[in-house]
């Protein structure tokens, strides 16, 4: 093969990864999402019939609605649990900030050999299923776990985390602080020390050269660090399922349960494309500010 058509083939490779492990996804979600609830296998109507041709194509189209999506507007559950959601997803991240960030710079400023040894001990948690990490704090959460019994010898009373918020926030933010970590890792690791030294020689403190000169650098990892924790947070399933119990609403949850226990696959697809839809907004805003970064230092 010549390189012309190896380089046309290198072209539209992209696209067609984006076409078959997104797009053709989303428009079968989107699809299942204007149809109705129907008891039949699968439980969902219209169905194409191809047996009749175009008349069956005009049948099929005719047919989908945007009722689905009225009922989540009139269902005080599922405003609820986007709600509830982009809670969970907005304090997590925040609390994730709050402690990836010291990690982060700590780790830039350990010498080169060092900093090998810290980056494997922040990716290291990944070599361990994510389930089984998750299970691994119910055994430290419940009430006669591994928490209460390192505290009752200190007189503290047994503390009742598991099946809680808290619990739910303690496992988000245990499972997303690599994915903070490394973002930041990656912008502070490469920050010119030789502004710090100028912002000493024009009179800055190291916490004033820190606040106008290496945290404004920062900010790229920090947007880059935010998006890559809240979007999958707030369609996370198996923490709130596992630490949150039956009390915790999250759009995963909602979504598993309208999916296999009420067998409504076009409100589960619909709560879907909505949560997709919600997400653009974040990653829209956060694509402008790159470019406008881009522009800048040209």
């Amino acid at each position: 093969m010549s390189a012309k058509p190896r380089r046309g083939l290198a072209a539209i490779a992209p696209f067609l990864w984006l076409g078959v492990f997104f797009l053709f996804p989303f428009f079968l979600v989107a699809k299942l999402s204007l149809s109705d609830t129907a008891l039949a296998m699968p439980p969902y109507a219209p169905r194409v019939d191809w047996t009749a041709g175009i008349a069956g194509a005009r049948a099929f189209f005719a047919a989908l609605d945007f009722e689905t999506y009225a009922r989540l507007t009139r269902d005080s559950l599922y405003i609820a649990s986007y709600l509830s959601s982009l809670k969970f997803a907005a304090v997590a991240t925040s609390l994730l900030l709050l402690i990836g960030y010291p990690i982060a710079y700590g780790m830039s400023r350990f010498p080169p050999a060092q900093r090998q040894a810290l980056l494997m001990a922040v990716i290291l948690p990944f070599w361990t299923s994510f389930l089984i990490r998750v299970y691994a704090w119910i055994a430290v959460l419940k009430p006669q776990g591994l928490l209460n019994a390192a505290l009752a010898p200190l007189g503290i009373a047994p503390l009742h985390i598991l099946n809680t918020d808290t619990a739910v926030y303690i496992g988000l933010v245990y499972a997303y602080l690599p994915f903070m970590v490394l973002p930041l890792y990656a912008v502070l690791e490469k920050q010119d020390q030789s502004q710090l030294e100028a912002a000493a020689d024009l009179g800055c403190t190291p916490a004033q050269a820190f606040w106008r000169v290496t945290f404004p650098l920062s900010l790229p990892g920090v947007a880059a660090g935010a998006l890559l924790c809240f979007i999958p947070m707030v369609g996370e399933f198996v923490i709130p399922d596992l630490l949150g119990g039956s009390g915790t609403l999250m759009l995963g949850k909602t979504i598993w349960t309208e999916f296999f226990a009420n067998r409504d696959w076009p409100a589960a697809s619909a709560v879907a494309i909505v949560l997709l839809a919600t997400l653009v907004l974040p990653i829209f805003l956060y694509q402008r500010q790159q470019q406008k970064m881009i522009e800048a230092g040209q």
